[in-house]
């Protein structure tokens, strides 16, 4: 996208897993203060890698030592990168968790015998229960939710340690701080997209920039974002990541499959009385507190140590804009069986959100890319049956790590045929090998069973089909559809995918306008078993730069990639959905400069306006206000105009204008899925801010 001019470098240090690693960066020269902001005029300091992985989760971490693992096997070297936008690996990982060691037992056949891993606390028992207002039935589940080999685990400690030994082990070269903001794009079309029309190739990634304002100008501390160009680029950036959703459009990747639908994934972690912690023990709830109308379940998971994981899963796909996420969590937890077992000397440690993928096996994309390919949950291999996702990710890793040794050290018979010429990595066979690999099995044998509460037999119906199913294990002669998606009142594409660009999601347009239902009934809160949302966000350890651009733009996908990817350089405005005033000054650096061709400035101010004006109007007036509900974070307030002039400064509508506390975001995602206008956009924000988990 930004094109790199040249390198420029200085010494850093960075530590990592305790001890300092050295890197080349770029010293940026004083600026005077406040100046605005044009992205032509950056230097850029580069830096050549073989493997660029963005996200260091599970299956990023997994494709670096499977890499390195073919290093010393083959005897080539290999430069590999891991960037994790969280200030450290595993404070931004989200899940249950119960891990099925299976990818772990192909990765690191003598784990076991590694004094200091994590899964300490194998599965001792799986059950079931249905829950009704007063009482909590046991229920058969499915043979697939069986825990017999697997392991309750924080899954914030095994990606650490699993960091741990890629970095000190195989030399991984992991950097934590570091957004993967940008695609660095080739700038001619000099590939062909899987479909074989001509495209841009992914070269690699640009991370953010830091020490911009709010309203994009620079401070006295800019830094302009780092170049690494590389010969292969994995995206692990897990479900919904802003890179993936990117490169998904640009490529046409879901051309053959359906689009992807999320649940909403709400979980604490508590330190019980020790004689209520049964070590090991595995409980899924259906029932209350959701309605029969509403997708999920919630879960009890009996960790080591006197921990126990507790949450919900709510499907994306609710109709009833009234819904709390996070107020039905906390109602939950009034149930007898949840006030019994955290009653007494319990203390609550943790909150957590994220989404999660739930499509399955019909909303896998087209896996690769010219130059890269999308691992784990960018993809989507949560096995929505087992509630398990880890398994699957680290194989798919694996897997796309040996397409991209076979890459970058091609055979001398494939070197022969293919000449010297230059061009971009084809990443296909890692294509071929997942959809010839378990992972596929595994999402083929439940492929049925979500989509399956998306009929008209409704949630009943699909609790008896699926589990009919799950003792046929898939083998029925057909593959049902997720839910078809209504046409939106606001006029997006009935069929989910805006033009030219299919990411716009499913989820959203299932949402209904906020006439049609009434709010749920929640309990008062009750300390320390229930509290409001603040006090939950604080435990998660959320921080952002005060002063940084808002990272969850108020612009469509499409909108947003038209001006910051496909637009000459020279006339990029990179704040475009971020404000009137970051607009407005991006803009008048870029006249200044005396760019060609570029929109003038109050055309582009104007547009803005009109976008954050749409947006308040149609979510206030037809959904309420539902962002101010769903977020888990509480992130987005609809609020009064109290000076009655949000309106004519682009931030609001009628009396109503749009807050978005962007400091307390911790990077579920919900807002870019849910919203019903489709036109929330997130970007990475400072690399190091967000949450910072340990036990989750």
């Amino acid at each position: 996208m930004l094109r790199c001019k040249k390198p420029l470098s200085f010494r850093k240090h960075v530590l990592l897993s305790g001890r300092a690693k050295s890197r080349a960066f770029r010293s940026s020269v004083l600026r005077r203060d406040e100046a605005p902001f044009n992205p032509a005029s950056v230097e850029r300091a580069e830096d050549e890698v073989d493997v660029c992985i963005v996200g260091g989760g599970p299956a990023g971490i997994s494709a670096a030592i499977r890499l390195k693992q073919l290093e010393r096997e083959k005897g080539n070297e290999i430069r590999v990168v891991v960037l994790e936008k969280g200030s450290e690996i595993g404070s931004h990982i989200v899940s249950g968790a119960v891990v099925e060691p299976r990818a772990l037992n192909e990765l690191l056949p003598t784990w076991q015998n590694m004094s200091d891993h994590p899964l300490t606390q194998p599965a001792t028992s799986s059950r079931m229960l249905y829950l009704t207002p007063s009482y909590a039935l046991p229920i058969p589940h499915p043979p697939q939710m069986g825990n017999k080999g697997n392991y309750v685990v924080s899954l914030s400690q095994f990606t650490r340690w699993l960091a741990g030994i890629a970095e000190n082990e195989y030399g991984v070269e992991i950097y934590p701080g570091f957004a993967g903001a940008q695609l660095l794009l080739s700038e001619e079309k000099d590939s062909t997209d899987p479909w074989g029309n001509p495209a841009r190739s992914v070269q690699g990634v640009i991370t953010n920039e830091v020490g911009l304002t709010k309203n994009f100008r620079m401070k006295s501390s800019f830094e302009p974002g780092m170049a690494f160009r590389a010969k292969v680029t994995l995206l692990a950036e897990g479900a919904h990541g802003s890179l993936s959703k990117q490169a998904i459009g640009l490529y046409n990747l879901r051309k053959e499959s359906e689009q992807q639908t999320y649940g909403i994934g709400l979980k604490e972690v508590w330190r019980v009385d020790p004689e209520k912690h049964k070590p090991g023990e595995v409980i899924h709830t259906l029932g209350w507190p959701l309605n029969s109308q509403t997708y999920g379940g919630g879960w009890v998971y009996h960790m080591d140590e006197g921990l126990v994981s507790l949450g919900v899963v709510i499907g994306l796909d609710y109709k009833n804009p009234w819904i709390s996420p996070y107020r039905e969590l906390q109602k939950m937890k009034h149930h007898p069986y949840f006030r019994a077992l955290l009653s007494g000397n319990s203390e609550r440690l943790a909150y957590a959100a994220r989404v999660l993928n739930e499509g399955g096996l019909q909303s896998v994309p087209k896996l690769n890319f010219p130059g890269g390919a999308l691992i784990g949950c960018s993809a989507g291999f949560v096995n929505i049956a087992k509630i398990k996702g880890t398994h699957n990710a680290m194989k798919s890793g694996m897997l796309a790590a040996e397409a991209a040794w076979d890459a970058v050290h091609p055979s001398e018979s494939a070197e022969s045929q293919e000449g010297t010429a230059t061009k971009a990595t084809d990443m296909a066979p890692y294509d071929t090998a997942l959809r010839n690999s378990w992972v596929y099995e595994d999402l083929w044998e439940v492929r049925n069973m979500r989509p399956s509460f998306s009929t008209s037999f409704g949630m009943w119906g699909g609790i008896a089909y699926s589990g009919i199913e799950s003792l046929l294990r898939g083998k029925v002669p057909w593959t049902l559809k997720h839910h078809s998606a209504p046409a939106p009142a606001y006029g997006g594409a009935a069929d989910g995918k805006e033009k030219d660009f299919p990411v716009s999601s499913l989820d959203a347009h299932t949402t209904e306008p906020s006439s049609l239902h009434t709010p749920p009934v929640y309990p008062p809160f009750e300390a320390p078993l229930s509290t409001d949302l603040l006090t939950s966000v604080a435990l998660t350890g959320t921080n952002h730069a005060e002063d940084q651009p808002i990272h969850l733009r108020v612009v469509r996908t499409a909108k947003f990639v038209e001006e910051v990817v496909d637009k000459p350089l020279s006339t990029r405005n990179v704040a475009i959905g971020g404000g009137v005033d970051g607009v407005r000054a991006v803009a008048s650096e870029i006249e200044a400069a005396g760019a060609e061709n570029v929109a003038e400035e109050e055309t582009l101010v104007g547009s803005e306006a009109q976008t954050r004006q749409a947006h308040v109007r149609v979510n206030t007036e037809q959904y309420a206000g539902l962002l101010g509900r769903a977020c888990p974070a509480g992130v987005y307030e609809y609020v009064e105009d109290e000076d009655g002039k949000a309106q004519e400064r682009g931030e609001g509508w009628r009396g109503k204008k749009l807050v978005i506390n962007s400091q307390n975001c911790i990077h579920c995602k919900l807002c870019d899925v849910k919203v019903p206008t489709q036109d929330i956009t997130w970007t990475v924000p400072e690399g190091g801010g967000g949450p910072k988990y340990t036990v989750t």
